[in-house]
């Protein structure tokens, strides 16, 4: 992999750049759909590629294990083959279902040990082995093992979970280092920083990350129920130590407003479940703001979806009509949300990535956060 640097803003820290994989070229800023247990929920992989443009998509390492399992994507040859589609995946290493399921795990320095969510069964995750998952996965990106500490959380915790999670780091990136991916194609490591809220923490957790020289660097444990402010204080703080020279990417983040305020610090990657799991509930993301369309307001509003976009079901389609299908629990309800959220989140990165470009980005994004969270 590698990432080539090609606009600054000048008013920011935001920038535009390339990165480069063995499955084709990523054009960051970029916005990753979520495809957890190899799919973007509610959407089709040909919709992905001609409708939304995704140029990258996610995989998660904790479902794909337990189902369909790793010996079903060995043999299928990998999940680009098992799902069919040919450009980039990053997968997450399982770090974020250590946080997530609190109630049926327990850490030590071995790894995690959890019971499944589907029948109960108990399993370890080691950093060595979520390296070897993740070969088997054979995504392009592939994420360090590590914990992702709650909020709020106390800074004894957080140091000392910080420090496993660099000691983490480094047996990962050894197993990493030997062995070889499976597929024919190149495979990148990326450690992520950790440390809560604490700017000592973060800046510790970073310089360490640094230090690792890896192809590129993530920053997790945000957008974990913190405060926003909290959320671009450490996003500064770490973006302002990692190599300027490697891609960094802010995992789990966000609103559109979060995406925005992120790339003006100098974030390249984002991902989050929010723009296809808040569509199936009837939360719509526009240029204008956010329209619930449950609400009775939309009933005989026959206008489009969105009339801003050139997403064919967004001019095809009514306000009125989408809200009769999310209220009916219709299936091509979730479908349209779906499609018309992913296309608002595609559009936003790229619309950034060109006021970057033409020196634009710092007046157009302070101008669009006024306006992206209005609820209409």
């Amino acid at each position: 992999m590698k990432f080539d640097l090609q606009a600054k803003d000048p008013l920011s820290k935001a920038r535009a750049g390339v990165v480069t994989t063995d499955h084709g070229a990523i054009q960051t800023p970029i916005f990753m759909p979520v495809g957890t247990a190899g799919t973007v929920k509610a959407v089709h992989q040909r919709e992905l590629k001609e409708d939304i443009s995704a140029q990258i998509i996610l995989g998660n390492t904790y479902h794909l294990y337990l189902r369909p399992g790793i010996d079903t994507l060995e043999q299928a040859g990998g999940l680009h083959q098992f799902i069919g589609w040919d450009r980039p995946i990053l997968t997450d290493s399982g770090g974020y279902q250590v946080y997530s399921l609190s109630n049926v795990r327990k850490i030590k320095e071995e790894g995690v040990t959890f019971n499944s969510h589907i029948d109960g069964s108990r399993h370890l995750f080691t950093p060595e082995y979520a390296m070897d998952i993740q070969r088997s996965i054979g995504a392009d990106i592939i994420m360090a093992f590590d914990e992702c500490t709650p909020y709020p959380c106390d800074y004894k915790y957080a140091a000392n979970s910080l420090e496993m999670t660099h000691r983490w780091l480094r047996r990962c990136c050894t197993h990493f280092d030997n062995t070889e991916p499976k597929y024919g194609f190149n495979q990148t490591l990326f450690p992520i920083v950790q440390g809560s809220v604490y700017k000592d923490l973060r800046v510790r957790s970073a310089e360490f990350i640094a230090g690792m020289e890896r192809e590129g660097n993530a920053i997790g444990g945000l957008s974990v129920g913190e405060p926003a402010e909290e959320m671009y204080a450490m996003t500064e703080v770490v973006c302002d130590i990692l190599p300027a020279d490697r891609p960094r990417y802010l995992m789990g983040v966000g609103t559109p407003v979060n995406i925005l305020e992120n790339i003006a610090l100098g974030v390249d990657m984002f991902d989050c479940v929010m723009p296809t799991r808040n569509a199936r509930n009837g939360m719509l993301f526009t240029r204008h703001g956010i329209i619930n369309i449950r609400n009775k307001k939309w009933e005989n509003d026959f206008s489009p979806i969105d009339a801003d976009s050139d997403l064919l079901v967004d001019r095809m389609h009514s306000k009125a009509y989408l809200r009769h299908l999310i209220h009916s629990k219709e299936m091509l309800g979730a479908q349209i949300a779906t499609l018309h959220n992913l296309h608002f989140y595609l559009w936003l990165v790229t619309e950034a990535r060109q006021q970057i470009v033409a020196g634009t980005f710092y007046d157009w994004k302070n101008k669009m956060v006024q306006i992206l969270g209005n609820k209409l």
